[in-house]
């Protein structure tokens, strides 16, 4: 248990370390690692300097953890004299801070002076940008510790020349300087493959070269003819075997003919004739070769034939093997080559170097270059300390606490996984996050109860592209839809064609959810609307145009004549079969149907604010159910499945309440309208006049009768009847019939 007296505070709903001075970061270790936000972070795809990240990855396993974070808030507190310095995030880093009192302090002091001598700078400070130039930083230096020799590591013409060649033939590595140069291992390489060509060379004797230095070239002549060659000593056997056959094995004359009408000089058919005409002999004459074949032969001829069989004019085929036979040991000479990767270089030029031996001062000169090997691992170690000067307080605010996400909203500062701003449907949407893995994000993006619109970005102009998660915090969703297109806006400005390629929807507000129910009914209601009229006109149209096709046109005016009457008895006939009566009882019990409904409607709705407490009741029990569920995932709502489906391993809840997620969508504001208004704005129909003054004169009826059959609402009572009316009254109901006849007629 930490003995640290550690301030917290509640940000996001979610009570968190406060870290605000260099003693926290000073005893950041002892933080229990259940008290972090996080746990791990990638490397990669995060709007933060990569090196800088780089450079607390110390596994290099791509993820920046608890433990790497530990070690670099420990060397930082060693290294400088106020480690809260670096929550300040500053470029550049006063001499000053730097804390000589510690060995590699005091080392790193003394690096950072050199470097800026090394660039020609007077100041007391030291900058990302000078930290980060190493090629200029060891421009002017011939060692830089690096282990890498150039040709400006020596003055020596004879070392610089031996130098060149082995980056010209064994490879090269890019030292310090960015100058091509070679290490150890490459001087080597070298000298071995020189040792190993000029042994090979040297084994080549007049066994191994028949030819002399045309061995190779006669091989090649060998080769390109051999298979032919043989094709024809075998046409020569099944001709001695059998006469009758050397027809069928000599090229024919009905074959020329066949081909004589078409350009010889492509024709590749002549290539399969035989390579020289079949008479009964066993012998391959040295003259009369194949048209297709001559150049081929020429070169053989030349060569090898000439050589071997001087002034004969045919050879056997033992005369044949035996110059094959030839090639053997040049062959395998060949196969045991070795040192090819000097060959460029030539013999005399790898005999020389050879013979110079200068192996041993390369190997001096790169241990020369090592004994600097410390000083410029304190001039790297420098530039680890400008990144993080610069980078660590981001880090600490982006993987301990999150503030920088939670003050997003001011504008002034931004998360490390907030990638840029997305511009769709009249509103700009800031919580927008890289995506590397669309299937890790579809399986767990859905947990964090957010509505996530996911993208397509491509930049032509940068000849880049990306996926993003776009979270919709405001505004109405309904016109959101997959191939959708947008604009996205990465962190520096540059834009982005976006397309939507998937949503998951959740609630975005409470006033969202209570429309949501009415707005499912209505398309419900619409869609089926639309379905009925689309299967209605195609059966109309099914109907016309088989009418169509079954009318008989007439032709004469006889039968014009005839298909009016009929067309009038029948229309005769349907008179006949409306029914007046029965359209009068149909209609009366409609009407009593609707009187019933009025009556019982009425008496629902007396008194009439009856109306307003039964339509707040139904209104609440369509739209309860839903604004509860809203209600519920929105206090709920979690970025932490998001950024686990990126690769974070999220170790709290990170929540985006309804007022702080109103702050990462912003919606359209429109201006007020110039004077003038729109002449192509839809003019209201009559009927719509006319239906909202007919509401409006029922509601000011109904009010009136209301208020005057209940005037003590107003103060103002009725006058009861006198007891004498009553009695009047009750006199006049008792008299008979008879009574009131007679009073009549008086």
């Amino acid at each position: 248990m930490s003995k640290y007296n550690w301030k917290f505070y509640t940000i996001g709903g979610v009570t968190r370390v406060k870290i605000e001075s260099g003693e926290d970061i000073a005893h950041l270790g002892e933080l229990d690692q259940k008290l972090w936000t996080a746990l791990s972070c990638p490397v990669k795809g995060l709007e933060m300097d990569d090196s800088t990240l780089a450079m607390i990855d110390t596994d290099n396993d791509g993820k920046i953890h608890v433990n790497e974070v530990v070690a670099a808030a420990g060397w930082l507190s060693s290294v400088l004299k106020d480690p809260g310095a670096v929550l300040k995030g500053d470029d550049e880093i006063p001499f000053a801070a730097i804390n000589e009192e510690n060995e590699e302090g005091k080392t790193l002091l003394g690096s950072a002076r050199q470097i800026l001598a090394n660039l020609g700078l007077e100041k007391e400070s030291i900058s990302v940008a000078d930290s980060s130039d190493s090629v200029a930083i060891f421009a002017k230096t011939r060692f830089n510790g690096d282990g890498i020799i150039t040709a400006a590591s020596t003055d020596d013409e004879a070392l610089q020349g031996v130098i060149k060649s082995a980056i010209d033939t064994v490879g090269s590595s890019t030292d310090r300087s960015g100058e091509a140069g070679i290490n150890a291992d490459q001087i080597e390489a070298f000298y071995s493959a020189c040792k190993d060509y000029s042994e090979w060379k040297a084994a080549a004797t007049a066994d191994v070269l028949p030819y002399g230095e045309n061995t190779e070239a006669a091989l090649a002549a060998c080769t390109a003819l051999k298979d032919k060659i043989a094709d024809y000593f075998m046409r020569c056997k099944l001709s001695a075997f059998d006469a009758d056959a050397t027809g069928a094995l000599d090229v024919s004359v009905a074959k020329i003919e066949a081909i004589s009408g078409s350009d010889l000089s492509a024709c590749d058919e002549i290539a399969t004739y035989p390579l020289a005409r079949i008479n009964g002999g066993s012998e391959l004459p040295l003259t009369g070769i194949n048209p297709a074949w001559q150049a081929a032969f020429a070169s053989l001829k030349t060569l090898v034939l000439d050589v071997d069989f001087a002034g004969k004019e045919s050879i056997s085929e033992a005369d044949w093997n035996a110059t094959l036979a030839k090639f053997g040991a040049y062959e395998a000479w060949k196969g045991a080559k070795k040192g090819d990767a000097v060959e460029a270089l030539g013999i005399e030029a790898v005999d020389a170097i050879l013979k110079a031996d200068r192996k041993q001062a390369l190997l001096d000169l790169i241990a020369e270059d090592k004994a600097l090997e410390a000083e410029a691992g304190a001039i790297d170690a420098v530039n680890k300390l400008t990144h993080l000067y610069r980078d660590f307080g981001k880090l600490l605010r982006n993987f301990v606490t999150f503030s920088d996400f939670y003050a997003s909203y001011t504008g002034e500062t931004k998360a490390v996984f907030q990638a840029g701003t997305l511009y769709i449907n009249q509103r700009s949407c800031d919580l927008c996050i890289k995506v590397t893995d669309m299937g890790k994000h579809g399986d767990m993006a859905g947990l964090s109860g957010m509505y996530i619109v996911y993208c397509a970005c491509t930049s032509k102009s940068l000849g880049t592209s990306m996926d993003i998660a776009a979270v919709v915090t405001d505004g109405d969703v309904d016109g959101l839809r997959v191939g959708m297109n947008a604009l996205f806006y990465d962190n520096q400005g540059n834009d982005y064609d976006a397309v939507i390629t998937k949503i998951i929807e959740n609630p975005i507000s409470i006033r969202q959810a209570f429309w949501s129910p009415y707005k499912k009914v209505a398309r419900t209601i619409t869609d089926r609307i639309n379905k009925s009229a689309a299967e209605k006109n195609s059966k109309v149209d099914a109907q016309l145009t088989s009418a169509a096709n079954n009318t008989d046109i007439p032709t004469t005016k006889a039968e014009a004549k005839a298909g009016a009457n009929d067309v009038k008895t029948e229309a005769a006939g349907a008179a006949k079969t409306f029914d007046i009566a029965k359209f009068a009882g149909i209609f009366a019990a409609i009407s009593m149907g609707v009187g019933l409904v009025g009556t019982a409607l009425l008496a629902v709705i007396t008194p009439f604010y009856n109306i307003f407490i039964l339509l707040a009741v139904l209104m609440l029990c369509i739209s309860g159910p839903s604004m509860f569920i809203a209600w519920q995932k929105l206090r709920k709502r979690n970025l932490a499945p998001v950024l686990n489906a990126n690769g974070w391993a999220i170790n709290s809840n990170i929540l985006v309440n309804t007022k702080f997620g109103a702050t990462l969508t912003s919606l359209a504001k429109m201006p007020k309208a110039v004077a003038g208004g729109d002449p192509f704005s839809m003019k209201t129909p009559l009927w719509k006049k006319i239906l909202r003054w007919l509401i409006a004169l029922v509601i000011v009826a109904g009010a009136v009768l209301y208020f005057t059959d209940n005037l003590g609402f107003m103060g103002i009572h009725r006058h009861k009847a006198e007891p004498a009316q009553t009695e009047c009254c009750a006199e006049a109901a008792a008299e008979t019939p008879a009574e009131a006849a007679a009073e009549t007629a008086e």
